[in-house]
C-alpha cells in the first residue's frame, strides 16, 4: 500500500496518485500490506522455456493485450517494443491501447477476472496497490531473466528502482521512467560570464551577487510553483542531515519542520531572499511565464525544478541556451550526504495481472522494453531517462539536460532519495500560500515553520486520514 511520486507536469507540485512506493534508497521503505508471490494463472498455452530467447514460454500463437497510461510520454514507446515483440513472435497477435483513466478502465476488468496482460498502472486515476497486491504477478523472474541484448535485467537497472514496486519481498510493479529533480541553468551563459555553478549556499548567495552587477536575478518563480523551492529546500536539507530528516517529514513528526538541517537551509534561502536575489513579483506570475523570464529571457540564473522542465519550455528557450541540471546546494563543508546526492524518483509501474489471459506475453512486453534498444529509444524520443542504465550516449541525443541528468545519476551513486508525504496527503495546495509570502520577503523562517508544521500536523490529528508509516 503505498503512493506514486508523479513528476508535475503544467501545474501543482505533487499530482501523484494513490498508486506506487517511491524510491527510497539508503534503506527506507514503506510499511507493506501485503506480500509473497502469486501463481501465474494465465488461460494461455504454454510455449516452449528457452531462457536466452523465450524465458517465459510465450506460446507461438495467441494474443497479447497490453493496456498503456497516455499521459506525458504517450504510447509509443510500448508500440516500439511491441513491434519487437512482434519480429520474435510474429503469430502472436499484439494489442496495445492508451488509457487515461486506468482505474475506472480497469478495475471492473480485475473485478471480473478479465485483466490485460501488461498495465502501466499510472496517471492521478491510476489504481491503488492495496486492493490489487495479491492479484499482481512477482515481476523478480522479469528482473531475473536476461534482457534481449543477453545481460541479466537485474544487472542493467540504476540502484534502487526496484524499491518503489516491491512490496514485502514481492516485485509487483517495474517503474520504468527516472525523474531527475535538480538546479536547472544555461551553460552557455555561465561560460560566457564566467560563473561557477554553486554547490553550497554561501556560493549561491556570492553568486547572486555577481547575477546582481549583470543586472539579473538568482532565482526566479511562479506562483503555482513556489513549493519548487520546498523541494529544493528538502533535498538540500536530506543531504545535509542525513534520512531523518526525510523520515520525519514522511512520518508527519510534531517537529519535522525544525530539525537543524531544514531550519539551516531555510535561513540560507532567507538570506538570499533578504539580499534581493529573487525577481519580485513571482506570487503574482504564472509558473509557465516565470520559467520563460528564466529560459528565454535569461533574467535570473537558476531554477529548481525536475526533469520534464525541457519538454515544457522547448518553444520558450533561448536558443543556444544549453539546459544543463546541478545538485542542489548543501550548507555546510561536510554534510551528512555528498552535495552530489540526488532527488530522483522512477515513475510509470508496470503491473502483469495473474489472471492475464497471456502472462507469459506479458512478462515478455515488459523484458522487451527492458532492452537496452527499446530503453535507448524512449530516451531518445521522449528526452528522459529510463531506469536501464548506459541507454544516453555521449551527447544526449543533441540534449544538454538529458547529457546532464545521467551525470547527475552516475554522479549520485547510491546517494539517490525521495519523499512522498506531500503527494498522499495532498498538501501541496495549502504549501503554495506561506512559500509564495516567503519567497516574496513576507514571511520569515520561523513563519514559515510555523505554517509549513501546521498544515502537516493537521493531517497528523486528522483521525479520517489513513497514515502511512515510512520506515
Amino acid at each position: 500500500m503505498s503512493i506514486q511520486n508523479q513528476p508535475l507536469q503544467r501545474r501543482g507540485f505533487l499530482r501523484g496518485a494513490l498508486a506506487t512506493a517511491v524510491l527510497l534508497p539508503l534503506g527506507g521503505a514503506l510499511a507493506s500490506c501485503a506480500g509473497g508471490g502469486s501463481s501465474t494463472t494465465s488461460a494461455a498455452a504454454g510455449g516452449e522455456v528457452d531462457p536466452t530467447k523465450n524465458p517465459f514460454g510465450v506460446a507461438k500463437t495467441g494474443a497479447l493485450d497490453a493496456v498503456i497510461f497516455k499521459g506525458g510520454y504517450g504510447i509509443d514507446y510500448v508500440d516500439f517494443a511491441g513491434a519487437i515483440f512482434t519480429k520474435n513472435f510474429p503469430d502472436v497477435t499484439v494489442k496495445i491501447s492508451p488509457s487515461t483513466d486506468i482505474s475506472q478502465e480497469m478495475q471492473p476488468r480485475f473485478v471480473g477476472g478479465t485483466p490485460p496482460d501488461l498495465i502501466d498502472n499510472s496517471g492521478a486515476k491510476s489504481m491503488g496497490f492495496s486492493g490489487i497486491l495479491d492479484q499482481l504477478e512477482d515481476l523478480k523472474s522479469v528482473t531475473e531473466a536476461n534482457n534481449l541484448e543477453g545481460t541479466k535485467i537485474a544487472d542493467t537497472l540504476y540502484d534502487g528502482v526496484l524499491t518503489p514496486g516491491t512490496f514485502g519481498g514481492k516485485v509487483a510493479a517495474i517503474n520504468y521512467v527516472l525523474t531527475v529533480y535538480a538546479m536547472w541553468y544555461s551553460a552557455s551563459l555561465f561560460k560566457d560570464n564566467g560563473w561557477t555553478v554553486p554547490t553550497t549556499w554561501d556560493e549561491a548567495l556570492e553568486l547572486g551577487a555577481k547575477a546582481k552587477e549583470k543586472g539579473k536575478y538568482l532565482f526566479v518563480w511562479g506562483k503555482e510553483a513556489a513549493t519548487y523551492y520546498q523541494e529544493m529546500a528538502i533535498a538540500s536539507a536530506i543531504k545535509e542531515g542525513g534520512d531523518d530528516v526525510r523520515l520525519a517529514l514522511e512520518n508527519l513528526k510534531p517537529d519535522a519542520w525544525s530539525n537543524p538541517a531544514l531550519q539551516s537551509v531555510f535561513t540560507a534561502m532567507e538570506k538570499v531572499v533578504q539580499a534581493g536575489y529573487f525577481k519580485p513579483g513571482g506570487s503574482g506570475t504564472v509558473f509557465t511565464a516565470a520559467q520563460a523570464q528564466w529560459s528565454n529571457n535569461q533574467d535570473a540564473l537558476l531554477y529548481p525544478s525536475g526533469s520534464w522542465i525541457e519538454n515544457e519550455m522547448k518553444d520558450q528557450t533561448k536558443a543556444g541556451f544549453e539546459m544543463t541540471g546541478a545538485a542542489v546546494p548543501v550548507v555546510s563543508a561536510s554534510p551528512k550526504m555528498s552535495q552530489t546526492g540526488l532527488h530522483s524518483a522512477a515513475g510509470e509501474p508496470f503491473i502483469v495481472p495473474s489472471k492475464g489471459v497471456n502472462v507469459a506475453a506479458g512478462k515478455e512486453l515488459l523484458r522487451t522494453m527492458l532492452s537496452k534498444e527499446a530503453a535507448t529509444n524512449f530516451a531518445k524520443t521522449k528526452l528522459a531517462p529510463t531506469v536501464v542504465k548506459g541507454t544516453v550516449p555521449a551527447d544526449g541525443f543533441g540534449s544538454t539536460a538529458l547529457v546532464s541528468q545521467t551525470a547527475l545519476l552516475e554522479g549520485a551513486g547510491k546517494e539517490i532519495f525521495t519523499w512522498n508525504f506531500i503527494d498522499l496527503y495532498g498538501m501541496n495546495a495549502d504549501m503554495l500560500v506561506p512559500w509564495n509570502s516567503f519567497l516574496d520577503g513576507k514571511l520569515d523562517v520561523p513563519g514559515l515553520t510555523k505554517a509549513l508544521q501546521e498544515i502537516t500536523d493537521k493531517v497528523a490529528k486528522d483521525s479520517s486520514v489513513t497514515k502511512i508509516e515510512v520506515k
